[in-house]
């Protein structure tokens, strides 16, 4: 599992050109993803043989009359899921009674603590230390995320407790989780897929913080289900605060191998929805999306209809996850999904032939030859799979700079149609040739 680390600090001390710094290394499966505009507030950072989750919390100014109870929760919500919290101080100030403020904060927690001297660009500023021990934390860093000094000492002191980071691939049982926002009825579903099945094999204490691994027989098989519904804190401002609420699930998305992510049908989709399924797509994971609350839809023929193109304009992005409608309220078709997520799995863990697969890309530049650039032609010579979950597919050929974006995705099309792999990311790879 993946440790977590956050950032926390007042407005303009660099954290996010820090954040950026962070995880500059990190190679996601999808950078951009199309049709989801968000701040990124989330990454993976891998550094030498450890990996872990960074949080980007914002600017955080406790001397202002807008400083809310929601502000102060967005803090403590990363802080209670962390493992290290780094605190970023502007080196080039005196310390502010907002840094007093937060450093109160800070010293509430048992967590480790890293004092992140920022903006120390040259040697002359190196002086200034000392005055920094006046917050009572033992680990100070210098460092300049713009100019790239002092980051591996910060990573070093991040990372020196973190055990190497290991994929748990012991226990071959399919994991699924339920994700979404707030109030979706993610705990309704878990209930209603459990006591659909009435077969409750074990509870087992998940190693997520506050969430529950529920194994269950499902048609002679095992699986187990990631419940992160149950995660609330400290009252209801928890529940509130939407642009937050995926941190609680982000250790789950890791250990699931499908992800459900839950739409109330009352309310519709909405941007946050987005942002969370964009999250389980940069984690690899297979998904399938669920429209809860079907119950309480009239004209349900027609609607699905309109439901089914409204999914599929607005999440661009994911046009091969299946899409599920049920009530978890009166189990209505819950007897659905369980189909949908073993054929996820199904299609993230698949091992395809590489002579089949060789023949579907021959066949596909036949009918539609890449667009030549310069007077130069992409040729793929041979195309191996190189992974599972998600499917990855690496193809050699002779210029990789001759790759067009939409060639790529009609390779992908053709793919996806050739070995029916639905409800998963794929990972086209290209390599020249003389590339060892």
């Amino acid at each position: 599992m993946r440790k977590t680390v956050c950032l926390i600090g007042r407005p303009n001390t660099g954290k996010s050109t820090l954040f950026n710094r962070l995880i500059n290394e990190q190679k996601s499966i999808i950078a951009d993803i199309p049709g989801v505009t968000r701040d990124r507030i989330y990454g993976i950072v891998n550094y030498k043989d450890k990996s872990f989750n960074l949080i980007d919390t914002g600017g955080i100014d406790v001397t202002t009359a807008d400083f809310n109870e929601s502000i102060k929760a967005q803090a403590e919500i990363a802080m209670d899921e962390s493992d290290v919290i780094i605190f970023v101080i502007d080196g080039k100030e005196d310390l502010t009674l907002n840094d007093f403020k937060i450093r109160d904060y800070l010293l509430k927690t048992d967590k480790k603590i890293i004092v992140a001297i920022n903006k120390i660009d040259d040697k002359k500023h190196e002086q200034n230390i000392y005055s920094y021990y006046e917050l009572g934390f033992d680990n100070l860093i210098m460092i300049s995320a713009s100019h790239k000094r002092g980051i591996e000492n910060l990573l070093d002191c991040i990372t020196e407790n973190f055990p190497p980071y290991m994929k748990d691939e012991e226990d071959t049982t399919l994991k699924f989780s339920i994700i979404g926002r707030p109030n979706v009825g993610k705990s309704s579903l878990v209930n209603a897929i459990l006591n659909e099945e009435r077969c409750l094999v074990s509870d087992i204490a998940g190693t997520t913080r506050d969430s529950l691994d529920t194994v269950f027989t499902y048609d002679k098989q095992d699986y187990t289900i990631i419940d992160t519904a149950g995660m609330r804190k400290k009252g209801k401002i928890y529940e509130n605060i939407e642009k937050y609420s995926f941190i609680r699930s982000l250790k789950s998305i890791e250990r699931s191998d499908v992800c459900v992510i839950v739409i109330n049908a009352e309310e519709g989709i909405i941007e946050h929805d987005k942002h969370i399924v964009s999250y389980a797509i940069e984690a690899g994971k297979a998904i399938v999306i669920v429209v809860n609350k079907w119950d309480l839809i009239e004209n349900k023929d027609q609607s699905m209809k309109e439901w089914i193109r409204d999914i599929r304009n607005q999440f661009q992005f994911v046009p091969y996850a299946n899409i599920v409608f049920l009530s978890a309220k009166t189990t209505s078709r819950i007897h659905t999904l369980m189909p949908e997520v073993i054929n996820a799995y199904n299609s993230a863990t698949k091992e395809i032939k590489t002579s089949d697969l060789n023949n579907v890309i021959r066949d596909a530049v036949m009918l539609h030859q890449a667009p030549s650039y310069k007077g130069k032609r992409l040729k793929i010579y041979f195309v191996n799979q190189s992974g599972v979950k998600p499917p990855k597919f690496t193809f050699n050929v002779n210029n990789k700079g001759l790759v067009h974006f939409s060639y790529e995705r009609y390779l992908e099309n053709k793919i996806r149609e050739s070995f029916n792999l639905v409800g998963t990311p794929i990972i086209l790879q290209f390599k020249n040739k003389k590339e060892e």
